[in-house]
């Protein structure tokens, strides 16, 4: 008895140390308590020190308690597993989650076949082989969960379609499993017929138990509070269905998972947020960090030789790139974009706590041998600390404060989310060309919303900037102020009637103007605080380089005088002024060219520009450079625009990516937003394509 609770001492400060080292490298602490348990077993301490601590005669009693932490565990699991998630992402995460477990499956299964004769005998192959498979397939459901939450991915919904995605294939991994341990167990003299048992078990569980359970809320709700004898109905409940699924030879786990899933959900938010309270603190903080170590315990890195290396090496090229390329296939079968793919195969890699917990079933089964335990637990190791460190490169911070300010947008009911800030110089009555620039950019963004009247908000607005500088010398109320009030309403009236033209044109508009003493100093403070997705600005505004450098939206610079859109386009009011600016050379009656974009190593940004001018004004588009633009003018003509590749043709409007090496002659200079998307030219034509309000 003195061995064993000094075991316990140990076994919870090593989970305790390592688990809070592990948080402070940003990885989850079961990373931790595995490592833990992996050094106090035979790998560091040896077999003299290791068996005189944890010997054979310890080991049963700490996986005991071990064990019933983990009942405790999946019955949390259960109980906080979210049923709404699936119903409210739909196809997309399961087509995903099938993506994410047939993939890895099948080619863990492949895999396994190709070892099975060195780890398993001849009679327990299909076991082995659908075993592997479902461990392969796995997802941890609790741990992805942890790596959004200390992210605030949650809130957004590239979030919510991982829980969802991992919820599903939890479900599958589970009933895999399900069978797997009843093959397994089926050689047993009792197990053949007590299998048969699971289904007619689940039925009860859903059709006896889950109403009896409603119960406890009437009766948690006169009482007040959740009193000892409802706790103690819940833990006689909670053992009875890991005991009796254990009995059939399906292991506890499913028992306490079901159990958690069929606790009444509406109407107990405060019951189980209780319960939730009582037990976690005694699952997570003292048995489930002993049944990581005791896991950790099994794993002997000792023994493992080169041909050991091998096998982990296939296990970790079938386990992760299974994971990621399922996962990213089925994604974008779903029309989701490349970033956003990508980042969901990686969360989706996140094995962790559910891994091991099929990893221990499969050797208490006798389905793994003692080598083979060891590789899978460090291929579980290798996903988790991976999982961090690979979404936070492939979706940086950023890109998430900007995807939950959407969201929080969103969820106020602001519908005009895409803003286009336009840096209006003087004079602003000469300013039509730029605003109409603006205003075309705004409204393709979302221009099939812009069409339906079901919309009556605009999806894009367009923000007039302007600062009028304070004139020379001090003013005083008595002498010449109320001609400086004068100019500010003539300024304002010249911008109202530029934005009266947005308005026209199906897109909300609203102007920002003051005085200032510093035009150049404020414009930046202008610029950040509208929070714009897209900001255009001629090269010569006051205090250009600090505006343009502290943007983290895309910038257009109009570097040079612009020749004027085609007269009577869809896209383009018809007034005089547009074709008589500062900004137009061409004079009337001339014939527009076509819009040229010098298409290199800059991104993207730049030819998803000239594709939105060239199609909304009526122009050919040339594309210029090198390889890669002769294969996106091939892959837009494919796709029915006017699109070739060559030199710059004498009077084309000329766009190129802004860059230390930008092209001299560029009318237009586009840089990137901060962490761009490759743009999806099929679904930017299709927009495109879509109708557009005009006056």
């Amino acid at each position: 008895m003195d061995l064993l609770l000094l075991d316990l001492v140990i076994v919870l400060a090593a989970a305790r140390l390592f688990g809070a080292l592990a948080r402070r490298l940003g990885q989850p602490p079961v990373i931790g308590e595995i490592v833990a348990g992996i050094l106090l077993g035979p790998t560091l301490l040896g077999p003299l020190i290791g068996d005189q601590l944890f010997g054979p005669e310890m080991r049963p009693p700490l996986q005991a308690l071990a064990n019933v932490g983990l009942v405790l565990f999946m019955f949390v699991v259960g109980l906080e597993l979210d049923q709404k998630l699936v119903r409210g992402k739909g196809r997309i995460a399961v087509t995903v989650a099938l993506g994410s477990t047939v993939v890895p499956f099948v080619l863990g299964c492949v895999l396994a076949l190709a070892i099975a004769g060195e780890h398993v005998g001849g009679g327990r192959t299909l076991p082995f082989v659908l075993f592997m498979g479902a461990a392969m397939a796995a997802t941890a459901f609790p741990v992805l969960a942890r790596i959004l939450t200390d992210r605030g991915m949650q809130r957004i919904t590239l979030g919510g379609l991982a829980l969802a995605s991992a919820a599903v294939i939890d479900v599958l991994a589970w009933t895999v499993l399900a069978v797997v341990v009843g093959i397994a167990g089926a050689g047993e003299a009792e197990g053949q017929w007590k299998v048969l048992l699971a289904l007619p078990y689940a039925l009860v569980m859903f059709l006896v138990v889950k109403p009896l359970l409603a119960r406890l809320v009437p009766a948690y709700e006169k009482a007040g509070r959740l009193t000892p004898g409802l706790l103690s109905l819940v833990l006689i409940g909670l053992i009875g269905s890991a005991w009796a699924t254990e009995w059939m030879h399906v292991h506890f786990i499913f028992g306490a998972f079901v159990f958690g899933a069929v606790m009444p959900r509406e109407g107990a938010e405060r019951l189980n947020h209780e319960i939730l309270e009582r037990l976690e603190q005694l699952a997570v903080l003292l048995l489930l960090p002993m049944f990581f170590v005791v896991a950790g315990l099994n794993v002997n890195l000792r023994e493992l030789d080169l041909s050991s290396l091998g096998t982990l090496a296939a296990i970790l090229a079938v386990a992760i790139g299974g994971k990621l390329l399922g996962s990213y296939a089925a994604a974008r079968t779903q029309r989701l974009p490349g970033r956003q793919s990508w980042t969901l195969a990686a969360l989706l890699n996140t094995r962790g706590l559910t891994e091991i917990v099929i990893l221990t079933v499969g050797l208490q089964k006798g389905v793994l041998d003692d080598e083979l335990y060891s590789l899978m637990v460090v291929m579980a190791l290798v996903t988790t600390a991976m999982t961090g460190p690979l979404v936070r490169r492939l979706y940086p911070d950023r890109r998430v404060a900007r995807d939950i300010a959407d969201a929080e947008r969103a969820a106020l009911g602001v519908t005009a989310a895409h803003r286009v800030l336009v840096i209006v110089p003087e004079p602003p009555a000469e300013q039509a060309p730029l605003v109409g620039l603006a205003t075309t950019l705004a409204l393709s963004a979302h221009p099939a919303s812009q069409s339906s009247s079901a919309h009556p908000a605009s999806s894009s607005e367009v923000v007039l900037g302007h600062l009028l500088p304070y004139p020379a010398g001090r003013l005083e109320v008595g002498s010449g102020l109320s001609s400086e009030l004068a100019e500010l309403a003539e300024t304002l009236h010249e911008l109202e009637t530029l934005a009266a033209t947005v308005r026209e044109r199906g897109s909300e508009s609203r102007v920002v103007s003051r005085f200032s003493a510093d035009v150049a100093g404020e414009l930046p403070g202008l610029a950040s605080g509208a929070r714009p997705d897209l900001l255009v600005l001629p090269a010569g505004v006051p205090g250009y380089a600090d505006v343009r450098d502290g943007a983290t939206c895309r910038v257009v610079t109009v570097a040079m005088p612009v020749p004027p859109p085609v007269p009577g386009s869809a896209s383009v009011p018809e007034t005089p002024s547009v074709s008589s600016s500062v900004f137009g050379q061409a004079g009337p009656g001339s014939e527009p060219g076509p819009v040229a974009v010098h298409h290199g190593s800059g991104g993207d940004a730049a030819a998803h520009v000239a594709l939105t001018l060239a199609t909304l004004w009526n122009r050919p588009l040339v594309v210029t450079g090198g390889s890669r633009a002769s294969a996106l003018a091939r892959r837009l003509a494919g796709l029915g625009v006017e699109a070739t590749s060559g030199p710059v043709p004498g009077g084309a409007l000329v766009v190129a990516a802004d860059t230390a090496n930008a092209p001299e002659g560029a009318h237009l200079l586009v840089r990137a937003e901060q962490d761009p998307d490759p743009v999806d030219w099929t679904e930017a034509v299709s927009a495109l394509r879509a109708p557009l309000p005009h006056s």
